[in-house]
């Protein structure tokens, strides 16, 4: 016969003093038990695994105890004691809510509620997940719950307890157990590692038991698999292999790359990722998380929320100081705007490269002051770097077709010293200082981030569909540092523009860094090289001079156009 206990089972807490993470409502149930102040009725709730039934027992097994200690634990040596730790007790009364649910499950468990207890002052009645009952087996409920022999107490356990009535909610005194820390579930499972002299790595344990989400229940089930995996060897990359988790390492080679503004990198790095079977959403959502911790990493007030290993933590402080707030605020919104887009997207791939792209580029919108060297996180191996330049000319090329967005039109030559001319007429030459000032305050716009700039406005920031893919081809021209032209080639065109071009400048003000950006919008003459779409009534009278009976057939059906 196999005689193995799963580590959950074997290693459950049998004493208050073992249980963890709930340390002010274990002092309550003492303080209860010690001063003989015992409710007829409990409610615990929480999420799973935080011990709820676990503390009902070893409540049940103390109140029943025949000689407790001074602490107010049960002894373990008495009658009741022993029959308790052998499961042979008959003074505790278990049922699943789950699976009995019915009326008369209720009716069944209120005629045992009569029976006095064999040994010991009480009799307890566990109830798991409760919240399972039906209306009417709660309403069976009620009454013996609130007026039951003075031997029985009731322990109720949910992780629901929304779905309990409020009736059933007025008759408990109600324990909310709270979720256990990481670096609790890591005491314990260091305990327990020893114990069986089972090898572990510190930041092994750490990614337990984050997976594991505040559950001991399900850190040790994890824990459990990881030993056969492992061979009692449990180590930082057979967790992260076993359990499809994301290694830190990418996310820091990525921050290289953003630092360094590098594309090509970047993009490497995303393919890496694919081929190792990661999905998109997962990806884009665990890069928000990483920035989320870089921006809590940079106050000490806020380091504390970081539950992570102390390798991996001065990582990220040391990576922190490379990153601006502002950056940081940016990067997080521009992750969560790409998790949108991500859904609806057909092509998903191209989503996450875009993404990786303007975080690249917008990293040195935010420089960091007398930032004078780059922190270079430790790249990929030899061989990796091989596979990367093999890579790097087929990646230059789609970085091209995605950076260096096609103009569909040719504008007509502008007479740029009529423009230049207006600005140079403002500028106070003889004051040097307000000058520098000035310069210092802007941003040197170039014509191609301009283009990417009005792309990304045109694709997130319009909401009128019909114009945004009517002046999709339209590409703004840089006439000087601060100046930017915007030609139109009809009065629609123009008009809706005019509208939202305060929206327009503030967006590219924001984008640049450059507040003194001048935006102007005019009608063009050239239209031999205008073939964007057209408004319905100039489709009207192309076809018209084409076709004159199409203007009868307008007044006599009295057609809208």
């Amino acid at each position: 016969m196999n005689s193995y206990i799963v580590s959950a089972r074997k290693y459950r807490p049998v004493t208050f003093q073992s249980v963890m993470g709930q340390n002010s409502l274990i002092t309550t149930l003492k303080n209860a038990i010690k001063n003989n102040k015992l409710s007829h009725a409990y409610l615990f709730c929480g999420p799973h695994g935080v011990g709820k039934t676990t503390c009902a027992r070893i409540f049940a097994k103390t109140i029943n105890c025949m000689q407790r200690k001074e602490n107010g634990e049960a002894c373990n040596e008495c009658v009741s004691c022993q029959s308790f730790n052998e499961n042979r007790s008959y003074n505790i009364y278990e049922l699943d809510a789950a699976s009995n649910n019915s009326v008369d499950n209720i009716r069944y468990l209120t005629d045992q509620i009569r029976i006095p207890p064999q040994i010991g002052p009480y009799k307890v009645y566990i109830i798991d997940e409760v919240h399972m009952l039906s209306i009417s087996a709660f309403n069976a409920f009620l009454k013996t719950l609130e007026e039951p022999p003075n031997h029985a107490i009731f322990i109720l356990a949910t992780t629901e307890k929304y779905k309990i009535i409020p009736t059933i909610l007025s008759r408990c005194q109600i324990y909310a157990f709270t979720r256990i820390t990481i670096n609790d579930i890591i005491e314990n499972l260091e305990y327990i590692a020893q114990k069986e002299n089972i090898n572990t790595e510190k930041e092994a344990l750490n990614i337990i038991a984050q997976k594991a989400n505040g559950g001991m229940r399900d850190a040790l089930s994890i824990f459990d698999q990881m030993v056969n995996f492992t061979s009692n060897n449990i180590t930082y990359q057979s967790v992260i292999e076993n359990l499809n988790i994301l290694d830190y390492k990418y996310y820091f080679q990525l921050s290289s790359a953003i630092i360094n503004s590098n594309i090509s990198y970047s993009l490497l790095i995303l393919n890496e990722i694919i081929k190792k079977g990661f999905d998109g959403k997962q990806i884009i959502s665990n890069l928000a998380d990483f920035f989320r911790d870089i921006m809590v990493c940079k106050d000490p007030q806020t380091i504390i929320l970081l539950e992570i290993s102390d390798t991996i933590k001065n990582q990220y402080l040391n990576i922190s100081k490379q990153y601006t707030n502002d950056f940081l605020y940016k990067a997080i919104e521009l992750s969560n705007e790409h998790a949108i887009n991500y859904r609806y997207s057909i092509n998903k791939r191209l989503i996450i490269e875009l993404l990786f792209i303007r975080l690249c580029q917008l990293y040195h919108q935010y420089p960091i002051k007398n930032n004078k060297k780059k922190i270079i996180i430790t790249s990929f191996s030899t061989e990796e770097k091989n596979k990367s330049l093999q890579q790097k000319q087929m990646l230059s090329s789609k970085e091209k077709n995605i950076i260096e967005l096609p103009n569909s039109i040719t504008l007509p030559k502008i007479n740029k010293s009529n423009f230049s001319k207006k600005k140079l007429n403002n500028q106070n030459t003889d004051n040097k200082t307000n000058s520098l000032q000035q310069i210092s305050l802007q941003t040197k716009i170039i014509q191609q981030d301009l283009e990417i700039a009005w792309k990304q406005y045109l694709l997130y920031k319009e909401p009128n569909i019909h114009l945004k893919y009517d002046i999709l081809n339209i590409v703004p021209q840089v006439l000087s540092n601060n100046h930017i032209v915007i030609m139109v080639f009809n009065v629609e065109q123009l008009d809706q523009l005019n509208i939202r071009k305060n929206e327009i400048k503030n967006f590219l003000s924001q984008k640049f860094q450059n507040s003194q950006i001048e935006l102007d919008i005019h009608l063009t003459d050239d239209k031999q090289k205008y073939y964007s779409t057209y408004t319905n009534k100039e489709k009207f009278d192309l076809f018209a001079k084409k076709n004159p009976i199409l203007i009868n057939l307008v007044k006599t059906f009295n057609l809208k156009y």
